[in-house]
């Protein structure tokens, strides 16, 4: 089966690219990601089609631009690669394109090739996302950027989304479920093996992410406060919320993903405190190296749960519910410090979380939609 796919560079995009190569589809990735980069996910470069120089310009200008111009820049860039990967797309059955950003392609893909559209939506519904946002006061959702991933919903035979509460966002306004394609992401196990227990018995939480009121950051504070001893290690960028004046908490700056795993290393829990999310990556990592997770209903625990079947490893609170945040990180570190040894997951949970089973259920899925068939399709 022939795949093209578009990407701004989300990198799970990069993954599904990988895996539906590798499962035996014919797949083009089409994105302004040098070719090198998508070479270090496992992609080949014939792979590949880069844009990158055609928008190289409108990339620089957008990092120096002061951040009131960023939003209208980012619409223009937008627009240009949609438009460069409407004019360059190759014959293809299905095309998969990324919210927001394909609307000429998805339309170009269809009456050209009469492919099959898939569009990739990481987060709730685009008007569920915009009334969280304004609730917190902080980002603001442009009319433009709800233009676009309104008039990508109307075009798509699928939405995929990674999660539960991603799912029922789109059901809340009024889409069909058998238009829903939901598909948690993977990881990939070299990368996050199981590490052991921390030799430390005070207990230390992990957050990876960026700093902000809608990843829930504001909490922290008081979370530190009602937990005596617990220690914060942060890794990501800094962000809108205020960050904790504690002892207790310890502040990274961004570090590769491949970077990541001394950090989980050093952790007994990882938490999610997140108001606004798709799916965390960070959390499937985490489970990976062993550690059990505590996370909000925004994050997409509840498929996490639902794949382990084990509330000790997932432990899901409602989002902003200090007192329950609070309580399962406590049942959360007592878990994890009477645990001894190596932290790692049965075989069979493992396998269910890895990037392979992620590309397997989307190209049943994609068999399904395009030839009536579970089984998978050759290079044709």
């Amino acid at each position: 089966m022939r795949v093209a796919i578009a990407t701004s560079g989300r990198f799970h995009v990069l993954d599904l690219a990988r895996e539906l190569n590798a499962l035996g589809h014919d797949v083009v990735l089409y994105s302004y990601l040098p070719v090198k980069r998508a070479l270090r996910f496992g992609l080949p470069a014939s792979c590949q089609r880069s844009l990158l120089l055609h928008v190289l310009p409108l990339i620089a200008l957008l990092r120096v631009a002061p951040r009131r111009a960023r939003a209208r820049l980012n619409w223009w860039l937008l627009r240009t690669i949609d438009m460069l990967v409407a004019r360059a797309l190759e014959p293809c059955d299905v095309f998969i394109g990324m919210s927001g950003l394909c609307v000429l392609s998805c339309i170009t893909a269809r009456c050209k090739y009469g492919a099959r559209v898939l569009l990739e939506r990481g987060s709730t519904h685009i008007l569920r996302q915009k009334e969280i946002l304004e609730k917190l006061g902080g980002g603001r959702v442009a009319d433009f950027d709800v233009e676009r991933e309104l008039a990508g919903y109307n075009l798509a035979d699928l939405i995929v989304v990674p999660s539960l509460h991603a799912e029922d966002s789109f059901l809340r306004y009024g889409f069909d479920k058998q238009k829903i394609f939901r598909n948690p992401y993977g990881v990939d196990l070299e990368m996050f093996p199981a590490t052991a227990v921390p030799a430390t018995r005070e207990p230390v939480a992990i957050y990876v992410g960026a700093w902000t009121y809608q990843k829930g950051c504001d909490l922290w504070g008081r979370v530190l406060e009602r937990i005596p001893g617990l220690r914060l290690i942060h890794v990501g960028a800094r962000g809108d919320a205020p960050m904790p004046v504690s002892g207790n908490f310890a502040h990274v700056d961004p570090v590769n993903q491949w970077d990541l795993l001394k950090y989980y290393a050093k952790a007994h829990v990882c938490v999610q405190a997140s108001r606004q999310e798709g799916l965390s990556l960070v959390l499937i990592q985490a489970l990976a190296c062993g550690l059990p997770v505590v996370c909000s209903d925004q994050t997409g625990g509840r498929d996490l749960l639902q794949i382990l079947q084990d509330d000790e490893l997932v432990q899901v609170f409602p989002g902003d519910n200090l007192d329950a945040l609070c309580s399962c990180i406590r049942r959360g570190m007592d878990f994890a410090l009477a645990r001894r040894g190596m932290r790692s997951l049965p075989e069979q949970q493992r396998r269910q979380l890895t990037w392979r089973a992620y590309g397997e259920r989307y190209s049943r899925r994609l068999n399904e939609l395009v030839v009536g068939r579970s089984s998978s399709s050759p290079r044709s």
